[in-house]
């Protein structure tokens, strides 16, 4: 083992490299959390109206049923992005403290094979989080609604006449 300053130094590097990709992982995870929570606040909108002391048409009623379902595979689409993208967080994570343990000497449990697992898992679960977000992207605005019914307020009657 080499405890030179030059060595710990090109041993940090080494170590530090695939942390540049875990900025790309943060970056997607807040990104569909924006994402999850306009969708939330959507359907607690529409749930109010549906569910609350609202008179609405059968069209309208029957458009924000529908709307509610399409939120929910949005939801769920969302969730599983946000899996995948910690999960390859979690994998380049582990990939960095093997690089560093295998390049300090200390990690001589580490097999270089275990480096090569989890880095490549980690790429395959982040890939498969950018798919999944564009097939939820793809499928909001496959879902918008350019036809929404309308509805007009309810007048109410006097007895006066």
């Amino acid at each position: 083992m080499n405890l030179t300053i030059d060595a710990i130094q090109a041993n940090i590097q080494l170590a530090l490299a695939p942390v540049f990709l875990l900025t790309a992982v943060a970056t997607l995870v807040a990104a569909i959390t924006a994402r999850l929570a306009r969708n939330v606040d959507r359907m607690r909108f529409i749930q109010n109206e549906l569910y609350g002391n609202h008179d609405l048409s059968d069209t309208l009623r029957s458009h924000y049923e529908n709307e509610i379902d399409e939120f929910k595979t949005r939801g769920r689409l969302c969730t599983l992005a946000i899996f995948f993208d910690v999960l390859a967080g979690v994998l380049i994570s582990l990939t960095v403290l093997e690089l560093f343990l295998l390049q300090t000497g200390a990690g001589k449990i580490v097999n270089v094979g275990y480096v090569l697992i989890t880095f490549v898992s980690g790429l395959v679960s982040f890939v498969i989080s950018l798919t999944l977000i564009l097939v939820e992207v793809v499928f909001a605005y496959r879902s918008t609604s350019w036809d929404m019914p309308s509805q007009l307020p309810q007048k109410a009657t006097s007895s006066n006449g």
